[in-house]
């Protein structure tokens, strides 16, 4: 169970989780830092940017909060501050943290930081990385993406339904799957919500419109409407059930 823990520091206030390692200060959220350390493994800018690291608790994903499209050239990587509770970094962290206590396959968190400009924040989250894994989109390229996975990815989804998580985000980049599982990343503006055939729907129309967009119907025929979509509804479905 994570055991969270606030640091006030010269460089931020910053949320971690002390059973996973005993002390976390700003340093740790500099890709710099780690690569002094030979201990940075991959970085990627974009607005998702992130950089794969060796932790004391073990290799970890890096990632700063970006604004997207328009809003980003006039406030960049900067939020409007309300309130620590309501940072994007705090409540992703303690939302991971919720998810995985209920026994969900989601990306551990580890350490999160705000730094106040003013009326703004800037704000990153560090959480444990998913071993040996490839996202659904990456399977999907490969010609990986069958009715058995899809029963899968369907089946993945009831299960956070079932527990009112609502990702804000779902597409197929944010699934991942390793010899383990399958695992969902990225919840960012997520939030659990009181069961609703809504949004549960408008979620996976998401996935669908993003399964399509890399190219899921671009095989000629029609495998993705005819066999595949339907084999992952259908054991969503039946998983809704329980």
């Amino acid at each position: 169970m994570t055991e969270q823990r606030v640091a006030e520091a010269a460089g931020g206030t910053i949320l971690f989780d002390a059973a996973r390692t005993p002390q976390v200060d700003s340093l740790w959220f500099s890709p710099a830092h780690w690569s002094e350390r030979d201990a940075l493994r991959s970085q990627a800018g974009g607005r998702g940017g992130v950089a794969v690291i060796e932790t004391p608790a073990g290799e970890a994903v890096l990632r700063h909060y970006r604004r997207g499209g328009m809003v980003a050239r006039i406030f960049g990587d900067r939020y409007l501050f309300t309130g620590r509770q309501r940072t994007r970094s705090v409540r992703e962290f303690r939302l991971l943290a919720e998810l995985e206590r209920r026994g969900l396959p989601v990306s551990p968190p580890l350490a999160s930081r705000f730094v106040r400009y003013w009326l703004r924040y800037s704000a990153d989250l560090i959480t444990l990385r998913i071993p040996d894994a490839a996202t659904l989109a990456e399977r999907l390229s490969d010609g990986a993406f069958n009715a058995a996975l899809a029963g899968k990815v369907g089946e993945l989804i009831a299960r956070f339904h079932r527990e009112g998580a609502w990702h804000a985000d779902l597409n197929a980049h944010n699934i991942l799957i390793n010899p383990q599982g399958l695992f969902l990343i990225d919840f960012d503006r997520g939030r659990l919500r009181r069961p609703s055939a809504h949004w549960r729907r408008a979620n996976l129309a998401r996935l669908k419109r993003s399964l399509i967009k890399i190219g899921a119907r671009d095989a000629g025929d029609d495998t993705f409407d005819a066999e595949l979509w339907p084999a992952l509804i259908d054991q969503y479905e039946r998983s809704l059930k329980g």
